[in-house]
């Protein structure tokens, strides 16, 4: 049987969380960062691995509760984002207050709201897609639905993919390619999608709009409660949950350096558990509803989280941290390159024992035909 639902309800505790830095300001606004970095990264030294792997034939109504707390997320997040506006248009917090406020609501929303959309927009029900879709828009990010489905599940690990990080790449070179990187794919995926159904780009059946007009909608309300510094806290916290070190981070951290073979012809041979890092720390698969089970995610992109399933290390790579500690370290490039270069290399010598020089791919990740 799958993880009990409630046990996945940990990442709950943020928005409590912020309710309190937003009532009482002042030392509760470290809260949210000290919770989902040192309390979970210290619950992972507690309970350890979990290698156990439900059976992913288990029955939809199984995992009812499991779909509930992924839904009910969306209108928490949007009342928790209204519900902080609110409290800043009160003035009982000092601005510099305000801004640590916003921020750490970016981390709620990059790392768990950010992730439960990515989990509903793989869903086939129309109301989890629509779920999915509004949380990425609530912090101006809607274009990932696009990328992501139809960019990164068929590319990663190939220079075709915006948000593999090369390797030897730096997490602060990384991000604006990524950031720039999805975007652009977005639009374009988006464009063409719209030429073959015979509409214009303009139309406002073309998803890229009907993202921006949510997030605008977004923004608006912040202007409307509290003119433009409503708008300035509103996009702080989304470059906070998009950019810092939420999305982009947790990216740079799921592929960094793993590549897949060029078969000739454009073609690549199909992605396998060894073309993402996988890590079994418990608490952490708990707070971000087993993300760090990615390599599954991609083997079986419609697979629901409680189902996904683990590898040993002599099939997929390991990370030696949990993602709160990986992305850390990735924000401090020397210090990532000194934990990780060595793993990518022995992941090489693993899985490409053929491939003799590395030095011909292009920044260690543009594969060569055979």
């Amino acid at each position: 049987m799958p993880v009990a639902a409630y046990a996945f309800l940990i990442s709950f505790a943020l928005p409590a969380l912020i309710a309190l830095a937003a009532i009482y300001g002042g030392p509760f606004l470290a809260g949210v960062p000290i919770y989902a970095w040192g309390v979970t990264s210290f619950l992972d030294g507690i309970l350890g691995q979990n290698n156990d792997n439900p059976d992913p034939q288990t029955p939809e109504q199984d995992t009812f509760w499991h779909r509930v707390i992924t839904i009910v997320w969306a209108p928490i997040q949007v009342i928790t984002i209204i519900g902080c506006l609110y409290a800043a248009s009160l003035g009982h917090l000092p601005l510099n207050q305000q801004v640590w406020l916003f921020m750490g609501l970016g981390v709620a929303t990059g790392s768990i709201g950010i992730n439960y959309a990515h989990e509903l927009i793989h869903q086939r029900p129309k109301i989890e897609k629509w779920a999915g879709e509004w949380l990425l828009s609530s912090v101006f990010y809607g274009h990932f639905t696009t990328e992501h489905l139809y960019n990164h599940h068929l590319y990663v690990a190939t220079p075709k993919d915006p948000v593999t990080a090369r390797y030897n790449e730096g997490f602060w070179r990384f991000l604006p390619r990524a950031v720039i990187g999805t975007a652009t794919s977005a639009w374009e995926i988006d464009a063409d999608r719209q030429r073959r159904r015979g509409l214009g780009v303009l139309s406002l059946s073309n998803p890229w709009w009907t993202h921006l007009i949510i997030s605008f909608g977004f923004l608006s309300i912040a202007w409307a409660m509290l003119g433009w510094w409503g708008a300035a806290l509103y996009l702080i916290m989304c470059a906070v949950a998009v950019a810092i070190v939420q999305l982009e981070a947790v990216n740079y951290v799921e592929h960094y350096g793993l590549t897949r073979e060029h078969l000739g012809g454009g073609k690549y041979e199909h992605t396998k558990p060894h073309h993402s890092w996988n890590a079994t720390q418990a608490a952490t698969n708990l707070f971000l509803i087993n993300l760090q089970r990615h390599l599954d995610h991609h083997y079986k992109p419609d697979r629901r989280y409680p189902l996904l399933q683990t590898y040993s290390e002599d099939d997929a790579p390991k990370l030696p941290f949990g993602y709160p500690l990986m992305v850390l370290f990735a924000l401090t490039p020397p210090l990532w390159f000194r934990v990780m270069n060595r793993r990518v290399k022995a992941w090489r010598k693993r899985h490409y024992p053929h491939i003799k020089d590395w030095s011909l791919y292009k920044a260690g990740l543009n594969p060569l035909p055979r």
